[in-house]
Formats: structure tokens, sequence, C-alpha cells
């Protein structure tokens, strides 16, 4: 994989380190750039108001007003909180040319933006929710 835009990388961790703090699950998928099923992993179909952030680093990465059902099978966003919140890469794995998205800040494999969103941004950033820990907004 080649850089599009790269974001420092802040958090540094050892595997074993990483394999401490991580389930296998979280480990394979943004450790070892893997994909959880659709229609499997947590939050593709969460409704609730809040926040989601990177399970391995808690950098804020998704407002839930920007969460869009895509029918895909996975959480998907048509922006992150901050741009420099994610990085971009370039993904020819599988015989395709994609878009990989990690977390700026700890470099974890997120998931992967496509060109074809809703307004305004036109983009839906297709995340794996085993990437991602969610906070519920608090109601009032």
């Amino acid at each position: 994989m080649s850089s599009i835009t790269k974001a420092p990388v802040n958090i540094v961790k050892s595997d074993r380190e990483w394999r401490a703090q991580l389930t296998p699950a979280q480990y394979h998928v943004t450790r070892e750039h893997g994909t959880e099923r659709a229609f499997t992993g947590p939050f593709w179909d969460e409704k609730r108001a809040g926040s989601y952030s990177c399970v391995c680093c808690g950098t804020a990465l998704f407002a839930s007003d920007t969460k869009f059902d895509s029918g895909t099978g996975w959480p998907s966003f048509f922006a992150p909180v901050d741009a420099a919140a994610v990085s971009e890469h370039t993904d020819g794995s599988f015989f395709m040319r994609r878009t990989e998205v990690r977390c700026a800040a700890c470099d974890a494999h997120l998931g992967h933006v496509f060109p074809d969103g809703p307004r305004p941004t036109g983009l839906r950033y297709c995340i794996n929710g085993t990437a991602m820990a969610f906070a519920a907004k608090p109601q009032k």
C-alpha cells in the first residue's frame, strides 16, 4: 500500500502491547487490516446519538449526526469529526483499487472510503464497527 495522505502517527505500541489491549477480533481488524463480515459487527445498526472513537487509542473519529444507513452492513458516515482524525492510503488488495482509512493517531485500520455517499460530502466512510468504541449521548 502506498500513502495518499499521511498524518503523523503519534501512538506506537509493540505487537505484544496491542494484543494485550485488544480482543482477537479488534486486533485482526485494526492491526492486521482485517474486515468483519457485513451485518455482524457492532454499530452497523446503532441509532442512538453519540460519538465513535478509535478502539485502539480513543481518538474521536465520527459523530452520529454524520452516520447513515448505506445498506452495506457496516457503519457508514459521510465525514469524520475532523479531517485530521483519519489518514487515507491506497489499497490494492483483492485486485481492487480502494482508499483505506486509518486512525491518524495510531495507524489502526478502520475501513475504506468511497465516493458514493450522500450530501453534503458525497463520501461513504465504510468503517468496521470492531475498530470503534461508541459513547451514547446522555439523554435529557
